[in-house]
């Protein structure tokens, strides 16, 4: 099959249990909620709260703030004259 004969059989038109508008037909829609409940196993359960370079990626956000945050300040402190 040719991509072009793929597009053309895609239309709305073209393609069973559409209506005129493009919706579909009662009845034809998918159930509103899976058939399966859960998962097939539990997730483990993490020993920590935060991993190490969860940690230490926080700690190097919070250190590249704080030196912004006074380049800001000083740079503010140089124009207003002091």
């Amino acid at each position: 099959m040719r991509a072009g004969n793929r597009l053309r059989m895609t239309e709305p038109e073209q393609t069973p249990d559409l209506e005129v508008g493009g919706g579909v037909t009662p009845g034809d829609t998918p159930p509103a909620e899976a058939t399966t409940s859960g998962l097939s196993e539990p997730e483990p359960d993490a020993r920590h709260r935060f991993s190490t370079t969860g940690v230490a990626t926080i700690v190097a956000v919070a250190l590249l703030v704080i030196v912004f945050g006074a380049a800001v300040v000083a740079i503010i402190y140089e124009i207003a004259g002091g």
